[in-house]
């Protein structure tokens, strides 16, 4: 017996796939049976959770740069966002509905931020570095890293780690 793949699941992939990559990845040739064509990965965007969208946006936009290319809603006080810098994206969601956001951060849910890391390649670590400290943003000094890169490294308001980092000059 063989199974099918439901048509309706298809047309949900092939929008999302075209709205991230902008590209036709899959070819329908009738409603019983698909032809589907493995696309090219492009690219990918890490899912986050945050306590507070307004402070995780303006530390990922108004400090860092990147650009908020979707939102669930208006304002900064939203629940998703997609954001883009240099054609990579990520998204952030918060970890409570507002109604039922507690007044702190729970310490059971977070803890585990200090293992997630997020590592962007940056031509000038140390021209970020003293951006970000003339922003007055608590970050480590450069330093070459086990893997002989030169690195600035610094956690965001959930306490994600952030390294933006390049290969040493030979």
């Amino acid at each position: 017996m063989s199974r099918s793949f439901p048509y309706t699941s298809l047309l949900r992939i092939q929008k999302v796939i075209n709205f991230i990559f902008n590209k036709p990845t899959i070819t329908l040739s009738n409603m019983h049976s698909a032809v589907v064509s493995i696309p090219v990965i492009e690219g990918i965007a890490p899912y986050i959770e945050v306590f507070d969208m307004p402070t995780s946006l303006h530390f990922y936009r108004d400090l860092l740069g990147f650009k908020l290319m979707m939102s669930s809603g208006t304002g900064d006080d939203v629940d998703w966002v997609l954001l883009e810098q240099n054609d990579h994206q990520f998204m952030m969601n918060t970890a409570y509905e507002r109604e039922n956001r507690p007044p702190q951060p729970d310490a059971s849910r977070t803890k585990w931020h200090k293992d997630t890391a997020f590592y962007f390649g940056c031509s000038d670590p140390d021209a970020l570095y003293r951006y970000l400290i003339s922003k007055g943003i608590t970050v480590k000094e450069p330093y070459i890293t086990g893997y002989g890169w030169k690195a600035v490294s610094l956690k965001d308001p959930d306490g994600y780690g952030l390294t933006f980092h390049r290969p040493m000059e030979k």
